[in-house]
C-alpha cells in the first residue's frame, strides 16, 4: 500500500498515522527513538506491507505488470491501489478526502519535531501538490510514477504504467477492492493488539 492507505488504515490516532506514513525511511531498530503511538504506527505499516506483499490478490495484479516493470511491479501497485481508494474514497469514509487530507496534513505541522529528516524533506511537496488528493486521477497517479520513475534515473520505467492502469482498469479496480477489505479487517485487529 502508498500513503493514503497506510494513512487510512491508522485508525484515529494522529501520532500513529504519522508514524505509518514515515515509517519507510527508518530502518531497523531507530522506531524505537520515537515515541510510543509514533512505534506503533512503524509496526503498523511493516505490518500491512508485509500482509499486502504476501496476499494473493496483490500478488495477481502485480504479476500482470511483472514483464515490464520487475521488481517495481509492487510498487507500482501500491500507487495504483491508491488511486482506487482514492477514487471510491466514499465508500470508506463518512470524511471527504480534502477535509482527511488536510488534517492530515495539520497534524503533520503540530508534530513537526517527531517527523524523521526524510518527512520534513518530502512534506513541503506532498503538501504543495496534495499528493494524496491527486490520487483520485489517472493524471495524478501518472504525475506521481513519473516523479517515482525520475528517482530511478528512468530505470524503473514506471512513468509507462499507467498505461497499464488504462488497459486493465476493471480489473485493477476489482482486486483492489476485494483485497481491501481484507486490509482493512487485519489492520484493525493488528491495531488492537498494539
Amino acid at each position: 500500500m502508498n500513503f493514503l492507505a497506510h494513512i487510512f488504515l491508522s485508525g484515529d490516532n494522529d501520532l500513529i498515522k504519522i508514524g505509518n506514513f514515515m515509517a519507510d525511511g527508518i530502518r531497523g531498530k531507530q522506531f524505537k527513538t520515537y515515541p510510543l503511538e509514533i512505534q506503533k504506527g512503524i509496526i503498523l505499516h511493516r505490518f500491512i506491507d508485509t500482509y499486502t506483499d504476501s496476499h494473493p490478490i496483490f500478488r495477481k495484479s502485480t504479476k500482470r505488470l511483472h514483464y515490464n516493470y520487475h521488481h517495481y511491479a509492487g510498487v507500482i501497485i501500491d500507487v495504483f491501489y491508491d488511486h482506487f481508494l482514492a477514487k471510491n474514497w466514499n465508500n470508506y469514509s463518512n470524511e471527504s478526502l480534502t477535509d482527511f487530507t488536510n488534517r492530515f496534513y495539520q497534524s503533520l505541522h503540530d508534530n513537526h519535531d517527531f517527523l524523521s529528516e526524510r518527512t520534513k524533506g518530502m512534506m513541503p511537496y506532498m503538501i504543495e501538490f496534495n499528493w494524496l488528493v491527486s490520487y483520485q486521477t489517472v493524471e495524478g497517479i501518472s504525475r506521481i510514477l513519473t516523479q517515482m520513475d525520475s528517482r530511478t534515473k528512468n530505470e524503473s520505467k514506471m512513468r509507462f504504467s499507467s498505461n497499464e492502469l488504462i488497459e486493465y482498469y476493471t480489473e485493477f479496480e476489482q482486486e483492489f477492492t476485494t483485497f481491501f477489505e481484507d486490509i482493512r479487517i487485519e489492520s484493525r485487529q493488528k491495531l488492537e493488539l498494539l
